[in-house]
């Protein structure tokens, strides 16, 4: 905004966001979080949908969205080449999008379940909208999938990101 006259409009974030979306279509992201939540429990689910990714396989239809790959997802540090296995249970699908439930702290006071999804967005009409409303049929497939109420008996996360 350097050289703006006085009373010109300035140039907001919400702008170059705006102006940033119509020419590269915008990634839409949330995080539900699950805290507290038994830790037998929560690896009964995780052991569910560990046993969905085993019998899944590509072009398989969850919801409207068709899957490329799922799969028990590991790290390997590009530094050291040393590797983090079991980061996440992962869903891709076709287009791109993709749900991944991990889970941590399954101590005595608890496991917290983290589930993160992320779709891709390039129709203009719908790049405006909040994030929840966009992912919506995305998280539906994925609390589907992991039948996370059903094992945890939560019906709604203890944080949205």
């Amino acid at each position: 905004n350097e050289g703006k006259a006085v009373g010109e409009k300035l140039v907001t974030v919400e702008d170059i966001a705006k102006e940033h979306w119509a020419k590269f279509g915008r990634n839409f992201f949330s995080r539900y979080d699950y805290e507290g939540v038994e830790s037998e429990k929560a690896n009964a689910m995780m052991d569910h949908v560990r046993s969905v990714i085993a019998s899944a396989k590509k072009g398989d239809k969850f919801g409207e969205f068709e899957l490329d790959f799922a799969d028990d997802f590991e790290y390997t540090d590009p530094v050291d080449g040393s590797v983090a296995s079991k980061q996440g249970l992962r869903f891709v699908f076709t287009d791109s999008s993709r749900f991944i439930f991990r889970l941590s702290g399954t101590g005595s006071s608890g496991a917290t379940i983290r589930m993160y999804i992320e779709q891709y967005e390039t129709d203009p009409s719908k790049l405006e909208m909040d994030a929840q409303v966009a992912l919506k049929s995305l998280i539906d497939v994925a609390l589907e999938t992991s039948k996370l109420e059903e094992f945890t008996g939560r019906d709604k996360p203890t944080v949205i990101t």
